[in-house]
């Protein structure tokens, strides 16, 4: 049982003592006005004429200024972005997470996804992007949920397009304050209130992000894209992310770096080599932009163990709480490269400086599992 003292003390309880009135001379006043005069100029000329290695607080997390001089997009850019991330966010009453689904069409997992946002009225929007047909919707939370929509290409910019286009959508909202990126093959592995706590309960936003010397990696780097963007910040990355809202101000913003990505990091380029902008424009960005912003992992789990073009897809068979427990406790984040080395890195998931599992998403599950899932959701999502 915890006690509280409460000092009081009343006006009953203390005696009026007179205290004598000290009459300051003229000559003490003359020294304080000096005194006071010369601190004012001391400030005034620490302001105006830092020390030559002085550095702001402000501006460690700041974006850095190279040391050459910057082109009048850049510095455009970097006054919006300096100002985006300087401004408080707009704190909501009812704070809501943006769910945005990217695909072709319909969506398999509805009712699964309508189990997870069950009891969560208020505290959640849906926003869907489908490529290629109009879906066939079995929830009704779904319904009417689809923005306007082009057709997309694997690989192709038109990616980074349609994540732009969801995000412009969604921001129009002003309770969205993050904003989650999912695929049609996405099923959710905690239930509600523990990624709503996850995504809500800290500053990160979560974009995956590493250096990769090797052919898929910086190998992929086109001189076009100097000034702006050197080899040395090229970076790599899943592009399932999620985001706090001024880091998706900031993405829809941008006009400079996405066309850099645009002109210059596409399929069939010179040298025989093949970028792709959905896995490389938002890494880079923000490793310039806000390097200390991100998590530098992806809270999607993606299996890409089996060292192909595309990861590991899960049928029915495979669908087991067993296969979901061991997602659910992975607390490392994996790196890869892909050169000769393989050298791999791994780096704590840390939330808020504590040690977490780092994943509330996971893929690529066909849709013939939607059965399993709903059997197990129940019993995984308590992990």
């Amino acid at each position: 049982m915890k006690l509280h003292h409460f000092w009081q003390l009343g006006v009953k309880d203390m005696k009026a003592v007179p205290l004598p009135r000290q009459r300051t001379s003229p000559k003490r006043r003359v020294w304080i006005l000096v005194i006071a005069a010369f601190i004012a100029i001391a400030i005034a000329w620490a302001y105006l004429y830092p020390p030559p290695h002085y550095k702001s607080p402000m501006r460690d997390w700041l974006p850095a200024e190279p040391a050459r001089e910057l082109t009048d997009e850049e510095r455009a850019s970097r006054v919006v972005f300096r100002q985006i991330l300087t401004t408080p966010p707009v704190r909501s009453k009812s704070s809501k997470i943006a769910f945005m689904f990217l695909t072709p069409g319909t969506l398999p997992f509805e009712r699964l996804w309508e189990k997870f946002f069950e009891g969560h009225d208020g505290r959640y929007t849906i926003y869907v992007h489908a490529s290629r047909e109009k879906p066939e919707h079995v929830s009704p939370i779904f319904i009417g949920r689809e923005i306007h929509s082009e057709k997309v290409t694997w690989g192709k910019i038109s990616m980074v397009d349609a994540e732009r286009r969801l995000l412009a959508n969604a921001l129009q909202d002003i309770d969205n304050q993050h904003f989650v990126l999912l695929s049609d093959s996405c099923v959710p592995l905690h239930n509600f209130d523990h990624v709503y706590d996850y995504l809500m309960g800290t500053n990160l936003s979560f974009i995956d992000c590493f250096y990769d010397p090797g052919p898929h990696g910086n190998f992929r780097y086109s001189q076009n894209m100097l000034p702006e963007v050197t080899e040395a910040d090229f970076r790599k990355g899943s592009q399932w992310f999620s985001v706090k809202r001024q880091h998706a101000l900031m993405i829809v913003a941008d006009s400079l770096y996405y066309t850099k990505f645009k002109l210059h990091c596409r399929p069939g380029m010179e040298d025989g080599r093949n970028c792709y902008a959905d896995e490389h424009y938002l890494p880079t960005l923000f490793h310039m932009m806000d390097p200390d912003g991100i998590a530098n992992w992806s809270v999607t789990h993606v299996d890409w163990s089996e060292g192909k073009w595309h990861p590991k897809a899960y049928r029915a068979k495979d669908v087991t709480f067993e296969l979901l427990k061991n997602i659910t406790s992975i607390d490392m984040s994996y790196h890869v490269t892909s050169d000769s080395k393989k050298v791999v890195t791994e780096n704590p998931c840390l939330w808020n400086g504590a040690k977490r599992p780092c994943y509330l998403f996971a893929r690529k599950f066909y849709p013939e599992s939607i059965n399993n899932l709903m059997t197990l959701f129940s019993n995984y999502t308590l992990i």
